[in-house]
């Protein structure tokens, strides 16, 4: 969802902000990139760059969740182009799910809001995995929810543990460039790279 359906990036960088800024530590350079497409709960440990015990992990990625919820609240922008796509994959019978780290509360009110949510009829969120990209459960669940065989998925991703992620399931991957270089997202395993959805059709 976060950088393929929704630009809410900025976002996200002001909630790990708002937590680096209570905890006391100074920003690590370029440090969302420590954080993009995992869980929250999986990404403070890579942030902090120190193990953290379950406990701990969840409460930080509780209070990150505090502070993006009070920013998404007044609304998350689609990537551009992607409600046309969408619709285009509709039109087309294309199967669709949604495989996201993000929490289901949020792609809910996320996707209501931009009326994206009634054209994905299954959708894995983190509570549905045991383990975060760049695991590939999230993606394996996704097209078994759908009753396609992941060789015949493909994916989109913005983020280099998302790319692995659905690679190590046995899927396609395009790169959508919202949040990574291409040549990082082509380095992880996306056969190409797209910088939005405006102008695509189907078939890709």
């Amino acid at each position: 969802m976060d950088g393929v359906l929704v630009d809410s990036g900025a976002h996200h960088r002001a909630s790990w902000r708002a937590l680096l800024e209570e905890l006391g530590v100074p920003e690590p350079p370029e440090f969302w990139r420590r954080t993009i497409g995992r869980p929250a709960a999986e990404a403070v440990g890579p942030l902090l760059d120190r193990v953290l015990g379950a406990d701990e992990a969840h409460e930080l990625g509780r209070r990150k969740h505090a502070h993006y919820a009070r920013l998404s609240g007044q609304g998350v922008p689609a990537v551009a182009g992607v409600t046309e796509f969408v619709a285009t994959l509709v039109r087309h019978g294309v199967p669709r799910a949604v495989a996201t780290s993000a929490r289901r509360a949020d792609v809910t009110a996320i996707l209501s809001r931009l009326r994206l949510l009634e054209h994905f009829p299954v959708v894995v969120a983190a509570e549905d995995v045991r383990r975060g990209k760049p695991d590939p459960e999230v993606y394996h669940r996704a097209a078994g929810g759908l009753g396609v065989a992941p060789g015949r998925c493909l994916v989109f991703e913005d983020a280099p543990v998302g790319v692995q992620a659905a690679r190590a399931a046995g899927m396609r991957v395009i790169g959508v460039t919202t949040a990574h270089a291409g040549d990082e997202l082509l380095a992880a395993g996306a056969e190409r790279v797209i910088d939005h959805f405006e102008g695509c059709t189907w078939p890709m």
